[in-house]
């Protein structure tokens, strides 16, 4: 069987599973998406009303609704996040005077974005820590070299979903704002972090001088991004999203899909934050009682809906045991195991919780690892 094959077996599997702790966007085909847009456009937006013509009508209507959520002036919409980044630190470069940018090895552009800030936008990345967590207010203060702006990604997903305290947060932003910073928050998934700062989304916003956010991921839009700050920065982002080809005729199924993430999606997260903190711990116990060798839940108690799991099992073996528990009783637990980042011989995988994580119990937990340790065992002869 090719990688094609597996992967399509795999994905067959998620969708004919009955008991999974989230589902994502690929699980659907592409008639159901469509059809359930179709179903749902009328409760975010009045069906009736022309579409929209080079960001008018329901994007209007989306970037009005996430500055008044985030506390902001004003938002513009762009088609990726990568994008939206790119031009809000090339717009603050602008106002500061160095396209140097703050940020952690780890950040989304560092890692995922093949070095776009430099080839594209000339700007200049430096990493004010090397530690699997954001940066400290002592980290940010003693580096020994000038930046116009600090980015940070909350919550830093490659090193687990981690989250700085909100005392930590408002130092670290303070930190940068003594060395005449600017601070921009790569949000992408800000709008589950309310439950561990416990403030509102608008009170962390504001700490930073822009945001932002993304549509497809926590909100399950299909896809699209948002940048809010200042009415000045937002208006000359426009012109730069233009420039970089982010202006297209029509987006209203990405605009409409967002919006019934913000109505649906958004309310439900706390509840996804608190019950990730169940399925985690029940993890954990289940490891513990296991015979697997070496396992561990990272961080132990989630800061948002999402964490690591890693197990001393090479990946191809965990990635079978999860395609065999899928198919042979229904159950997905985990999705893909990777090696990338771990020791040798340790493999890694992103767990979230989401509305059909909601319905199990530890129990169910703790006997769905007894399921895939047992197919694991299998896989290992």
């Amino acid at each position: 069987m090719d990688a094609d094959e597996l992967r399509e077996r795999r994905r067959a599997a998620w969708r004919a599973s009955d008991r999974l702790l989230w589902r994502t966007a690929t699980d659907q085909l592409l008639g159901e998406r469509l059809a359930g847009l179709a179903a749902d456009a009328a409760a975010v937006h009045d069906p009736d009303e022309p579409a929209d013509v080079y960001g008018n009508g329901v994007v209007e209507q989306l970037e009005q609704r996430v500055a008044s959520l985030l506390g902001f002036p004003a938002a513009v919409f762009f088609p990726t996040g990568t994008m939206a980044q790119q031009v809000a630190l090339r717009c603050w470069a602008g106002r500061t005077g160095s396209g140097t940018v703050a940020l952690h090895p780890l950040a989304h552009p560092e890692v995922h974005e093949r070095g776009a800030f430099g080839a594209v936008s000339g700007l200049r990345t430096v990493r004010v820590t090397t530690e699997p967590r954001l940066p400290t207010a002592e980290e940010v203060q003693d580096f020994e070299e000038p930046f116009g702006s600090l980015m940070l990604e909350l919550p830093l997903r490659d090193a687990g979903f981690v989250l700085p305290t909100w005392d930590e947060l408002v130092a670290v932003v303070g930190a940068a704002r003594e060395r005449d910073a600017v601070v921009h928050f790569d949000g992408a998934r800000l709008w589950e972090c309310p439950p561990h700062f416990g403030r509102p989304l608008h009170e962390i916003a504001s700490l930073a001088d822009s945001v932002y956010v993304s549509f497809y991921k926590s909100l399950r839009g299909l896809s699209g991004a948002a940048l809010a700050g200042p009415e000045d920065l937002v208006s000359e982002a426009r012109t730069w999203r233009h420039r970089y080809g982010g202006l297209a005729f029509q987006q209203f199924p990405a605009a409409v899909s967002a919006l019934l993430g913000l109505e649906r999606e958004l309310p439900r997260l706390p509840v996804y934050v608190s019950h990730a903190k169940v399925v985690a711990s029940a993890l954990r116990d289940a490891f513990d009682a296991s015979p697997a060798p070496w396992a561990r839940v990272h961080p132990e108690v989630p800061h948002t809906h999402q964490f690591f799991v890693y197990l001393a099992y090479p990946a191809d073996v965990l990635n079978r045991a999860c395609l065999r528990q899928a198919e042979e009783s229904g159950v997905t637990l985990f999705r893909d195991w990777s090696p990338q980042g771990c020791p040798p011989g340790v493999s890694v995988t992103e767990v979230t919780v989401a509305a059909e994580g909601l319905e199990w119990t530890a129990a169910d937990v703790r006997e769905a690892v007894r399921g895939f340790l047992d197919r694991v065992e299998k896989e290992s002869r």
